[in-house]
């Protein structure tokens, strides 16, 4: 047998954070791990007997240990569940009375849903005016799009990066991976920890609000400046990748006119839509997994009959979760995206006007900015060292030594 490692006796950075998380699935979930990992004390509200829907939800029919899911297991670590009914009035005390002491808050139900119950943000302000409040959504509050499920691979699809993925000779590809909402959970931990120290600088709480298209479109910030300033979109190389874990219907299919993404969906529902009931011999769990290939190809030949835009109206109307494929240059044009005013510019001292994605957090006390553009090389130099406590002659002596660099603007 091994040592087990020592154990550190210091406290953890956040241990005397007390976070009451009311989120489920993935973005929530990982956020509040991340923070639970720094020692928050994290309580996992979920419904009596399923609990968190992750909980139901496993790849390939595999359930470590023969019943536990992955899914759950992956992103719930280091907290405590205490399993409260939300419709019950009894429920709302309970949790009243914890927000009372409890720093943070996070979420990520359908917008409206937790208000509507009483737990939005301005209920538990008025309990405790100094809670952080953060909620996860797919496409922000409001918009276009706010009927729309905010699953990953549709955001995926939707804001350029399936398209600028796998074979330049082949259809677009999701990234293998959740990777919208895993990074709407960075987001979220960012926003919280920076809310976190205003409220140590202030003493005040504040609500902030991440959606996945705008993190996604942030996190490809490199990518969309260069297809929105040159106006040309990536050309992929000729290889790619995909999602090993995931039965048929899941995946990109080609219209007469692009390409469509449709996630987890009832099969039956979708044969429904393109009205092939041949499709049916395919229905049952273990022949979507393990004949996906051939199935994928089949529901092809009778996706390329519609329009994109014909397909993603019938899909919609019976709830088959469903994007549209865009290009990075296309996404900046979606009415979503310019909704969620969610592209930006500034100008800089040498490339001039950029455009840029903007900040995919919305913090309502201390909203972020775009205030400097991107510095040349040792550009604010003197004027650190000199908030820093040296004088003009030593900061002269240092750049003349080679030691500090500068370059100025023009």
């Amino acid at each position: 047998m091994t040592d087990k490692p020592k154990t550190n006796d210091r406290p953890k950075a956040l241990a005397d954070v007390t976070i009451l998380d009311l989120s489920h699935l993935l973005q929530g979930p990982f956020a509040t791990q991340l923070l639970a990992d720094m020692g928050a004390n994290v309580i996992k509200v979920e419904r009596p007997g399923q609990g968190d829907l992750f909980r139901t939800l496993t790849f390939n029919n595999r359930w470590v240990g023969g019943s536990e899911s992955p899914n759950f297991l992956a992103w719930n670590r280091n907290k405590r569940s205490l399993a409260l009914d939300l419709k019950a009035p009894d429920a709302k005390a309970i949790l009243y009375k914890i927000a009372e002491k409890a720093d943070i808050v996070v979420q990520n139900f359908r917008p409206g849903v937790l208000a509507k119950l009483g737990f939005g943000y301005e209920d538990f302000r008025r309990i405790n005016p100094r809670i952080i409040y953060c909620s996860g959504s797919g496409y922000g509050e409001s918009g276009p799009y706010l009927s729309r499920p905010g699953q990953d691979m549709l955001l995926q699809g939707l804001t350029g990066i399936a398209a600028a993925t796998g074979r330049g000779d082949g259809p677009p590809v999701p990234v293998g991976s959740g990777f919208s909402d895993q990074i709407g959970a960075m987001n979220m931990v960012y926003g919280i920890l920076t809310a976190l120290y205003w409220r140590e600088r202030s003493g005040e709480g504040q609500e902030i609000k991440v959606d996945l298209l705008s993190a996604m479109l942030a996190h490809q910030g490199q990518e969309m400046l260069m297809a929105m300033n040159f106006h040309e979109d990536f050309q992929r190389p000729r290889s790619g990748i995909g999602h090993p874990g995931m039965d048929a219907p899941f995946g990109v299919y080609p219209t007469s006119d692009g390409w469509v993404t449709i996630a987890m969906s009832p099969f039956k529902r979708l044969v429904g839509v393109l009205g092939d009931n041949s499709l049916l011999v395919y229905d049952d769990p273990k022949t979507l997994f393990e004949r996906r290939d051939e199935v994928w190809e089949e529901l092809a030949k009778r996706t390329k009959a519609w329009s994109t835009a014909e397909l993603m109206k019938a899909l919609l109307a019976v709830d088959i979760w469903c994007g549209e494929v865009k290009t990075h240059l296309q996404a900046e044009q979606d009415p979503q995206v310019r909704h969620m005013h969610a592209i930006a510019s500034y100008e800089h001292p040498v490339a001039g006007h950029v455009k840029v994605v903007a900040p995919a957090v919305k913090m309502s006390a201390t909203p972020a900015e775009i205030s400097k553009p991107a510095p040349l090389v040792g550009q604010h130099s003197r004027e650190i060292l000199a908030e820093f406590g040296y004088a003009a002659d030593e900061i002269d002596a240092l750049v003349a030594s080679g030691a500090v660099g500068e370059t100025l603007p023009g």
